[in-house]
């Protein structure tokens, strides 16, 4: 059975969700996650606890990339001083495909939602961490199973 909600991200947790693939074409956007924690409150969890997902598919409708950056971090030494400083980085609209691509096995850290605005904070597996902001008009979430957590 394939359980499906539309418009219901509040009722998911994607703290350290795994990225298993993403696509972006031709107004197609999605995500296939597994570790995405199920909340009681979700209208297919019919059980009083949260649960676990793998292989959840999200996916955006009508996406528009608004912006993707990759983050920036200060390194110190072991007394606390501070060494170099690397500020944030637009990423380039151009390479907005190949960056998106390469977050393939990394983790979903955050995903939060204001309206038609989503903004998914990345670790990618390069060991570098990055915000992607989209704007979509509505979102759907799939999965085949329900997991212990």
């Amino acid at each position: 059975m394939r359980y499906t909600t539309t418009d219901e991200l509040e009722h998911f947790s994607f703290a350290e969700a795994y990225i298993a693939d993403v696509q972006l074409a031709g107004g197609f956007f999605h995500m296939t996650l597994s570790n995405v924690m199920i909340l009681p409150e979700n209208s297919c969890n019919r059980d009083i606890r949260e649960m676990r997902a793998n292989d959840l598919v999200l996916k955006i409708e009508e996406p528009v990339i608004r912006s993707l950056v990759r983050e920036g971090y200060k390194v110190y030494d072991a007394n606390g001083a501070l060494l170099r400083t690397c500020e944030d980085e637009v990423i380039d609209q151009a390479a907005w495909n190949e960056t998106i691509r390469s977050f393939a096995d990394g983790t979903l850290y955050a995903l939060k939602q204001d309206g038609e605005n989503y903004v998914f904070e990345i670790d990618a597996p390069d060991e570098e961490e990055y915000v992607l902001a989209v704007s979509g008009t509505h979102n759907t979430a799939s999965w085949d199973r329900f997991l212990n957590k």
